[in-house]
C-alpha cells in the first residue's frame, strides 16, 4: 500500500513539473536587469508620517484609484463597479456608471469630468446629467484595453496613458511580469478630435502629470520603477528623457501639486523576489503559470513622495503598518493631500508635514 501511495506521489510530482516546464506560458517575457533597489534610508528613510492621515468616506468609495477635487470642494472617485461617485457637503451621489473600470480622473476646461477607464477608453462625463461621451477608445483601428490615467493641460489638450496594449486591467500582473514595452502615452486634442501617439515601448505606462509651465508631461513607467518626461515645448520638444529613476517601489499615480511640486504615489515597495527573476525568462514563465495566490502581490504599505521640478525628493511619507495602503493617487489642495487606493474602500487625506 505504501509503495502505491509513493508511486502516486511521484506521478503527481512529475505531472506538476511537466506542467511548469512543458505547458505553454501565457506570457512572452523579456529579460532585464533591474538596478539595485535603494534602501529605505537617507532620502527614502522609513517613517510613519502617513499614519497621521484621516480616513474619508469609509465603505463608500470601493477601490477608488484616483481622486479629483473641483474648485468648490466636490470630491470624485471611480469605484471598482464602474460607479463615478461624488461627495459634497456630507452627501454621496452616484454621477454615472462607465460600464468599465474607471481609473484616472480630471476636469476639462468646461468642468466635465474626464475619466481614463481601463475598458471603456477616455470618457467625458457631464457631472449634472451623468451623460457619458466616449472621446477615444481606439487608435489606428485597434481597441484600447487598459486606459489608465489622464491629465488635462491648460490649453485643453488631454494627455493619457494606455498601460498595456496587450493585457487588460484584470491581467495587470501578467504585463508587469512579461516586462515588454506594451505601454503608450497619448495626446488627445478635443478641438480637432485627433489622437497622437507621443511615446511607446513603455513597461506599464501609468500616472500622468503636466508640468506647471506646460513645457512637458510626465508619465510613470511602473514596470521599470521610473518616470519619463516628454517635452511639449522648447528646444527639446518631441524628445523624452528620464525625470526620476530607480524608485524604491512601483510608481502608480503622479499629479501636479502646488509650489512647483509633483506628488507620486507608490503602490507597493519593490519586491526582492520579482527583481531577482527579472533577467530569467524561464523563471518568469514558471511564475506566470502559478495560481494567482502564489504569484507576487503588492505589499500592504503606505508610500507617497513629493518631488520638485528637478526630480529631487522633498517629501517622503510612509506607513509600514499599512493604514490606508497600496496608494495609487495623490491630489494636493492647499496644505492638504488627498489619497486614493486600489485596495481600500474609501479615500484619505492629511496635512502636508512642514
Amino acid at each position: 500500500m505504501f509503495k502505491k501511495i509513493g508511486l502516486l506521489i511521484l506521478v503527481l510530482f512529475a505531472l506538476i513539473i511537466g506542467y511548469f516546464v512543458l505547458w505553454p506560458s501565457p506570457i512572452d517575457p523579456e529579460a532585464w536587469t533591474p538596478p539595485k533597489a535603494p534602501e529605505l534610508k537617507g532620502i527614502y528613510q522609513q517613517n510613519d508620517k502617513l499614519a497621521a492621515l484621516e480616513l474619508l468616506f469609509t465603505g463608500q468609495c470601493d477601490k477608488c484609484e484616483d481622486v479629483a477635487i473641483d474648485s468648490v470642494g466636490k470630491i470624485y472617485g471611480g469605484q471598482l463597479n464602474g460607479d463615478i461617485v461624488e461627495f459634497y457637503q456630507g452627501k454621496r451621489r452616484v454621477v454615472a456608471n462607465t460600464g468599465g473600470r474607471p481609473l484616472g480622473l480630471d476636469f476639462d476646461l468646461m468642468g466635465n469630468l474626464i475619466v481614463a477607464d481601463a475598458g471603456a477608453g477616455l470618457l467625458s462625463i457631464n457631472r449634472t446629467s451623468g451623460a457619458i461621451t466616449v472621446l477615444v477608445d481606439t487608435y489606428k483601428g485597434k481597441k484600447m484595453i487598459f486606459v489608465d490615467d489622464v491629465e488635462v493641460a491648460a490649453d485643453g489638450k488631454m494627455y493619457f496613458s494606455d498601460a498595456s496594449n496587450k493585457w487588460g486591467f484584470q491581467e495587470n500582473k501578467m504585463d508587469i511580469l512579461e516586462g515588454r514595452g506594451n505601454g503608450l502615452l497619448y495626446e488627445y486634442n478635443p478641438t480637432t478630435k485627433e489622437t497622437t501617439l507621443l511615446l511607446d515601448d513603455l513597461r506599464f505606462a501609468n500616472g500622468i502629470a503636466v508640468a506647471h509651465d506646460q513645457s512637458y508631461v510626465l508619465v510613470n513607467e511602473t514596470g521599470r520603477y521610473r518616470t519619463h518626461r516628454y517635452w511639449l515645448a522648447g528646444p527639446k520638444a518631441g524628445q523624452s528623457d528620464l525625470f526620476i529613476e530607480n524608485l524604491p517601489g512601483f510608481p502608480d499615480g503622479i499629479s501636479q501639486g502646488e509650489d512647483g511640486l509633483y506628488w507620486l504615489a507608490i503602490v507597493s515597495p519593490r519586491d526582492e523576489g520579482l527583481d531577482g527573476i527579472a533577467n530569467n525568462v524561464f523563471l518568469k514563465n514558471v511564475v506566470a503559470k502559478m495560481p494567482a495566490f502564489l504569484q507576487p502581490a503588492a505589499t500592504h504599505y503606505g508610500f507617497v513622495l513629493g518631488i520638485d521640478g528637478n526630480g529631487k525628493i522633498v517629501h517622503n511619507l510612509q506607513n509600514p503598518s499599512g493604514k490606508f495602503a497600496e496608494n495609487t493617487s495623490v491630489q494636493q489642495v492647499g496644505g492638504e493631500i488627498y489619497i486614493g487606493s486600489l485596495y481600500e474602500n474609501g479615500l484619505a487625506k492629511m496635512t502636508i508635514p512642514k
